[in-house]
């Protein structure tokens, strides 16, 4: 096998998630054939790839087939039985993050400790159920509402009274939509992540270990966005892999599953908590892992698809992303989006791009523009031998962008003097 051969793949997603590792193989020299489901985001990655109506048409056509997103799984699997190599998605894992209760449940039986929790299709009787068990409880939204990482509501009050009045709400407004839930008991520490890529034999290693900041204003307030930002460090040991996501290793070698893989925990002095999986890539951790890995991406993705070990390699130090956005982000609003941010261009001060990572963008000529209409502009990221020179180097790349009405967090990467310190008192890191 050619160590340089440049190979053709194909991309099928609902949302235009990962347009940002899509150019990255075309800067590579290979062949890319993105498909978008979504109807509002068909212009997302024009002039950078080539944009399809149709991916199964290409199915023949492609050396390896990428799916960015739970809710191919099972495409993925029967693919797989028909001998061809996908990177991204299977029934088993997608159901890991869909289903929260069986996330857990599949967790406990691989011998994780896991906090206590129910599962609820009933708001009266999560209601009840909080009214008869007081405490600070964590509403977690299963299925695809999930995606909107508003809903989620972690519990400030030790009689659970706001839980009750949240679920009251959500009772009123959301019954139709919000089938199924799971009532977490929240648990006091570091929110810390453990993320590595499987090539359906094995982990591959280094993992990375990540810090998440979801909420859109400095200082976690705001609406949850899912992801504003994020810091992370790579190694090959870790008692946090350890101790959780190496545990499932057996389940997702009967999945078949091939792709990258994050368990989103708590840890404290008692031990390490799961709280979540991410089955697939992750947004904006994917910008910044183009950033942190050194290996070239088209001979990495086709090497973990063939069951290969691609001997991934990955920057010493820390990496650091932030997400740059502008209305209506977090929320869908096409109103606001066509009268503020439509077509608008994105400018640099200065041409170096470096670190600049594609968000919701098109481009004509060597200008970019705004596409889509969810305001998720860009991601910018960066590598530094210590998170001081990573924070700095970030926000230098960050201040060099222009795009009107633009705003993001500044405070990415201070978490880890604080949970660092913790992590390490803990033995963890």
């Amino acid at each position: 096998m050619e160590e340089k051969k440049r190979r053709k793949f194909l991309f099928a997603t609902f949302e235009a998630l990962s347009n940002d590792l899509a150019w990255q193989l075309v800067r590579e020299g290979h062949q890319v054939k993105f498909y978008c489901k979504s109807e509002t985001e068909k212009d997302v990655g024009e002039g950078f790839f080539e944009l399809i109506d149709d991916w199964e048409k290409y199915i023949g056509w492609a050396d390896v087939i990428i799916f960015d997103d739970i809710g191919f799984g099972a495409k993925a699997d029967q693919l797989r039985r028909e001998g061809k190599f996908v990177v991204g998605g299977s029934a088993y894992t997608d159901k890991l993050e869909m289903d929260r209760e069986f996330g857990q449940n599949e967790l406990k039986d691989a011998g994780v400790a896991v906090l206590p929790r129910r599962n609820f299709t009933s708001f009266d009787e999560a209601i009840a159920f909080v009214k008869a068990n007081p405490d600070k409880w964590v509403i977690k939204p299963s299925g695809i509402i999930q995606n909107e990482k508003e809903l989620l509501y972690v519990g400030e009050e030790e009689d659970g009274s706001d839980v009750i009045d949240v679920l009251e709400k959500y009772r009123e407004g959301l019954s139709k939509k919000m089938k199924e839930f799971l009532l977490q008991k929240r648990a006091e520490g570091v929110e810390v992540a453990v993320d590595a890529f499987f090539n359906g034999k094995d982990f591959v290693l280094p993992c990375n270990i990540n810090f998440e900041n979801k909420r859109l204003f400095p200082n976690d307030l705001g609406p949850n966005t899912g992801e504003q930002g994020t810091f992370e460090f790579w190694t090959k040991n870790s008692p946090i892999f350890d101790s959780v996501l190496k545990k499932m290793k057996d389940k997702l070698v009967a999945a078949g599953y091939v792709g990258e893989i994050d368990l989103n925990c708590i840890a404290n002095s008692r031990g390490i908590w799961p709280l979540e999986f991410t089955s697939r890539f992750g947004y904006p951790e994917l910008s910044m892992e183009i950033e942190a890995i050194t290996n070239e991406w088209g001979q990495f993705l086709y090497d973990l698809a063939h069951g290969l070990d691609p001997q991934l390699k990955a920057k010493k130090g820390f990496d650091i992303c932030v997400v740059v956005a502008i209305p209506p982000w977090p929320y869908d609003d096409a109103k606001t989006f066509k009268r503020y941010s439509e077509g608008i261009p994105i400018l640099f001060k200065r041409q170096n791009r470096d670190g600049v990572r594609l968000g919701e963008v098109k481009c004509k000529g060597d200008n970019w523009y705004m596409a889509g209409e969810s305001g998720y502009a860009l991601v910018v990221s960066a590598n530094g031998a210590t998170m001081d020179d990573a924070i700095h180097d970030v926000y230098q790349r960050v201040r060099n962008i222009v795009i009107p009405n633009v705003y993001y967090r500044d405070d990415i990467g201070q978490r880890w003097y604080k949970d660092g310190d913790m992590l390490l008192s803990w033995g963890y890191i």
